[in-house]
Formats: C-alpha cells, structure tokens, sequence
C-alpha cells in the first residue's frame, strides 16, 4: 500500500511550529496506520476547514496522475446537484478536522475511491453520502458536506467504484467507439462512460454504498477511539438509488436514510428504458410544432409520465433535458444492460423494452440490481413534482408504493415498526437539476427541504419524535406536522 503522506506531516508541522520526529507520529500518520490494508494512494490532510470555503476541500478536476481530465471532475460535480451560488448551504463557521482521499483496495477495476472528513469537534455520529449520475465522491460537497460537518457530524462519500468519463470526442473518432454515447440527437460531441465498460456492472452501486460505510466507521474508530453512534445514509438521484439499497440490504450499517429524487429501478414496472425513448422520439416532432402544448407530441411525453414543460422565450424545460439528459441517459443504460441493441442503427427513441426483454437479458440485468422497497430502517424520500428525468410517478411515487406494499405485506401500520419508516416529500414544482430555476423563477429548489428531512429523520431515531406524514409540500412551503395536502401533490405545476 502506498501512502501519500507529505501533506499530512507538512500541515502539522506548520501548525504546531516544528516538524515531526521520527519518534513521534502524526495524527496523520496514526490515523492511516490504524486503517491498514482496505486503502491504497491514501492523502490524509490535516485541514484547517472542512467546508468549501477552503479551497483545498475540493480538488481541482482533472487531478487524478494518469486518468483523462474527464475521468475526475471534483469540482464540477459538486455543484451539479447543488443550487446556484446564490442558494448553497450556509456557511457560518470553520470547521477544522482531517481528511482523508484514497482509492478502495478491494476494487478489482481500480477505480473506486473513498472521501472521508472527521471533524475536530465531533459530534458522535457519520454520514455516508452517494454520488448522483456517474460522478465523483466529491458530488455532495455543497449540499451534504457543508451541512452536516457544520453540525459535527463525521462525512464519508464514494464513486459507487466507477470514474466518470473515459473519452470525449468532439467529432466522430477515427475508429468507432461502440461505447461511446452522443450528448443528444444534433450535437457531434459523444462521451464514453467508464461504467460501459467490462466490470462496471450497476449492481456495484450497492456494495460500494456498503463498503464506503465499513470504511467510514473503521476511519471513525481510527480517529476518535469509539464507534459511531449513529450512522446515516443521504444521496441523490442514483447516489438516492444507494441510500435506498443501503436501507433495504445493510441495516447492520445503517439507522435511517434520506434519499433525494432517488432513481426506481424495477424490471417489471416503468423505468428509465422505457420512460426515455417516447420523451427522445417525440421531441423533435414537439420543436417543429413551435413547442405547442397541445401539440400531439407534447401529449406523448406527458403520456410517458413527465411533467408539463416551462416555456421561456425560444427554450424550454423539456428543452435543457434534450440537450443535456434524455438521449445520453438512455444510451448508457441501454448499453450497459442491454449491449446487444444497435443503438444508433435501430434508434433511441425507438428503442422497446418490453420487446427487448423476449431477446436480450435487459429484464434479467434490470432485476439484478432493483429496489425492492423492503426497507428496514426508517428512509424518507424528498422528490420534486416537475422532474424531468426521472418522473415523479414512475420513480418516487413508485417506490413509494412498493414500500406501502412490502410493509402491509408484513402487517406494519403507516407508521411503519420504527425500524422501517417511510415518508415521501414532494416539493411542488422542484426539478432534478436545482440550477435550472435561474431560467425557470417557477421552479423550486429541493436542498432545503432534503436537508430539513436529514434533520426529521435524526430526530426520529435518536429522539422517537414522530416522522411528519407524507406530503405535498406545497411551493413556497415547508414540511409540516399537520401539512394542508398530505399525501401527493394535486398538481405536478403551479404558475
């Protein structure tokens, strides 16, 4: 195992005024000392602030030796979850700690890493964070890390055990990728996923939400000498996917999640294979019409499951999904659990789910890594009505409903047996992607209200405080004890 620990002794050292002795160890030094064989290329820092107020909390993308700048992208992917600048977590305070960035040694690809910061003042209880889409452990940087080491809780993320992007290709490449995935129908600029290729199946997802927290926990031992309290799992949008699975298949880890817009996964349901093609093939059809709402193709997207689209100007919301979510999204999935289909030849838009699974094993490969809703810690969801990409009634809503069914299955009551709560927040007009409300002043930001449920939820298992029931959260509200639209929202939008 090879330790990069320069850093380390480097910032005690200016700190306490000397440099260490070879008898006497670093904080650093004891704390990896301590962890052994799991890590490899382990940095320990001794920081000065854990918020992102310290620059040096994230890394600059691009800054893995020997990995394409698109491999690792710190710093873009923290704000792609998190609102714009303007909304971030509050930052009011320092908060000086150690943190430790390293590569899992138990991952046969080599790709996997781990994130873990452990605050000074340390509150007795960790936070295990998933990453959304395909990016980096640095991912929740704005909307989780910020939040909860301010509390003093310890934080600890992971890559779900894949880079993000192998190659970019700006124009056709020379020889063709059969990987590669174009960003949408009328741009040249494909991508190439490192989870497309050998070894990347989705069900790592799940084992390295798992692993990341037997990491997090030994890293927690190695610092403060105790276990954690408590240990919480949060993440959005297939980082919510992990908190979902962690809660279903590791309670041992975990005492209750919070998932933020998680992706359903389900082989026998509406999933993402085949809510895609009918938004990719009706929208070009959707733009000749002027963007007309009425239009035929706008009824077969809203058909599809999504939500009605926002108009402003030339663009629309239904607009920055196409360019940026909808094709891309689909070809990596397809590929990925159904590589047998040609992608580009027999098309996107065109492409069957239901006719696939009688000649491929895009049913089988599904199944291997679905939710099954049968949770056994108390779990909330928090998802907006006006997701684009992944649609509230074929996602939230939906495993909402297979965890109704599981728990009456078992005879729960609604309240579930406190150990397997279950609450669903809907935050009218929110959207997957916070940042699109600077375009779309209709739209309304998740962070909070996920954040509000983090709070919710830890005061429910620590305290036995009652979960407030599943809720429209109607817009320009707040969770509330006694909400006026319990249950699911009336309306998808409100003007």
């Amino acid at each position: 195992m090879r330790m990069n620990i320069s850093l380390c002794a480097l910032a005690v050292a200016v700190t306490l005024g000397g440099a260490a002795t070879a008898a006497q160890k670093t904080r650093c030094e004891r704390i990896l000392e301590r962890f052994g064989d799991p890590l490899v290329d382990a940095t320990c820092v001794e920081s000065k602030d854990l918020t992102t107020n310290n620059p040096d909390t994230t890394p600059q993308n691009g800054s893995l030796p020997g990995r394409p700048a698109s491999a690792f992208t710190p710093q873009t992917d923290r704000a792609t979850i998190a609102p714009d600048p303007a909304h971030q977590t509050p930052i009011t305070m320092k908060v000086p700690g150690v943190q430790i960035n390293a590569y899992i040694a138990s991952d046969p690809t080599g790709q996997a890493r781990f994130l873990l910061r452990l605050p000074d003042d340390w509150n007795g209880r960790l936070v295990v964070a998933g990453p959304s889409g395909t990016r980096s452990e640095f991912n929740g940087d704005f909307a989780w890390s910020d939040y909860v080491v301010q509390k003093g809780y310890a934080y600890a993320s992971q890559n779900k055990g894949v880079l993000n992007i192998r190659n970019v290709y700006l124009v056709p490449p020379p020889e063709p990728d059969l990987l590669a995935c174009r960003l949408n129908p009328s741009t040249a600029i494909s991508v190439h996923f490192y989870d497309n290729d050998a070894g990347q199946q989705f069900t790592r997802w799940a084992v390295f939400m798992a692993e990341g927290a037997r990491l997090a926990r030994r890293g927690v031992e190695a610092r403060y000498g105790r276990e954690a309290r408590r240990t919480y799992a949060v993440g959005t949008s297939n980082g919510a996917y992990q908190v979902r699975k962690a809660i279903e298949s590791y309670p041992e880890l975990f005492d209750g999640g919070v998932d933020w817009e998680g992706t359903f996964v389900d082989a026998e349901r509406p999933n993402l294979l085949t809510d895609l093609p009918p938004a990719i093939l009706n929208f070009p059809a959707y733009v000749a019409s002027g963007l007309d709402a009425n239009s035929t193709a706008a009824k077969n997207i809203r058909l599809a499951g999504y939500p009605p689209d926002i108009v402003v100007g030339a663009t629309s919301l239904w607009t920055n999904h196409s360019n940026s979510f909808w094709e891309v999204t689909q070809c990596q999935w397809q590929k990925r659990l159904d590589p047998t289909y040609d992608t580009y030849g027999a098309g996107t838009g065109t492409y069957n789910y239901w006719a696939r699974r009688s000649v491929s094993d895009v049913g089988a490969n599904i199944e291997a890594f679905a939710t099954t809703g049968k949770i056994r810690r108390p779990l909330i969801t928090v998802a907006g009505t006006m997701d684009a990409l992944l649609p509230i009634d074929h996602h939230a809503r939906a495993y909402a409903r297979k965890v109704a069914a599981e728990l009456a299955e078992r005879g729960d009551d609604e309240e579930g047996d406190g150990k397997a709560a279950y609450r669903l927040y809907e935050v009218q007009n929110g959207n997957h992607i916070e940042t699109y409300k600077i375009q779309f002043p209709q739209l309304e930001f998740i962070e909070p209200h996920a954040q509000r449920a983090f709070d919710l939820l830890v005061d429910a298992v620590e305290h036995r405080a009652k979960l407030p029931p599943s809720q429209c959260i109607p817009r320009g509200g707040a969770i509330a004890s006694s909400p006026r639209q319990p249950g699911h929202c009336a309306n998808l939008f409100v003007p």
